[in-house]
């Protein structure tokens, strides 16, 4: 039987990239196996896609979560194995010109969270954690209880980094006027957007495209580019 890598998968939204990625796998076209997909949503669509798949889903309602640590901030429970001020001084996220009380409920609330995240993944003893659409950052509670021997969290973004980081990188890239958009695959670390790159996907942005038009291109990359990324990691982790 030909070796494969154990993989998760975390999404938010309709999971276009985790279809890419699903596909491929069962075209045999990476060696991997996704053996769990996890939604920060309830409502995410790519939740369906992945039962259609077979695959074990879970749902970690981040929302909730953090409305009751905003509710109740005293009374809030960082996991037993949380350190404050380590992640504090890991973290490059939120300025400390935000505000001690503002970075202390953001990252507790997400430490909450992300100890769901990972008791649902870890059992499944995964090689990679793919981003597939996840629309939170992750912390350095989470990155180093996955990175326990080297990078294994890798995410992609609509831009071609190291610019336009952040949530529109499409939309950035439109509004500046640029005539080359991209895509980016690249390990997460504690900064938003700035790991090292694993691959790159670039398209012209024609005088009369729309931003729906620059998306589209990007998009049709993106499913391209994150299955030949996950192959070049999937190839190095298995000799």
């Amino acid at each position: 039987m030909k070796k494969k890598i154990r993989a998760g998968a975390l999404i938010s939204g309709g999971g276009t990239n985790l279809q890419a990625i699903i596909d491929a796998a069962a075209q045999g076209r990476i060696d991997v196996d996704l053996v769990v997909v996890g939604a920060d949503n309830p409502e995410a669509r790519g939740l369906e896609r992945a039962a259609r798949a077979g695959i074990e889903t879970f749902v970690v309602d981040y929302k909730s979560i953090i409305g009751q640590v905003k509710k109740a901030r005293d009374k809030a429970s960082p996991p037993d194995d949380f350190n404050l001020e380590e992640i504090r001084k890991k973290q490059h996220l939120i300025p400390e010109s935000a505000g001690g009380q503002k970075l202390e409920q953001f990252l507790i609330s997400r430490a909450i969270a992300e100890r769901a995240l990972l008791d649902k993944i870890l059992p499944h003893r995964v090689d990679l954690v793919i981003l597939a659409g996840f629309m939170r950052t992750l912390t350095p509670y989470f990155i180093d209880r996955i990175n326990i021997d080297q990078q294994r969290i890798i995410n992609i973004h609509p831009a071609l980094l190291p610019a336009f980081p952040g949530t529109d990188g499409y939309g950035d890239t439109f509004r500046y006027g640029c005539r080359v958009g991209g895509c980016t695959v690249h390990f997460v670390d504690y900064g938003e957007d700035t790991g090292p790159i694993l691959g790159q996907r670039a398209f012209a942005i024609e005088e009369n495209d729309t931003l729906e038009a620059v998306k589209k291109k990007g998009l049709e990359l993106e499913w391209e580019l994150y299955p030949e990324c996950i192959q070049d990691f999937a190839r190095k982790i298995l000799g």
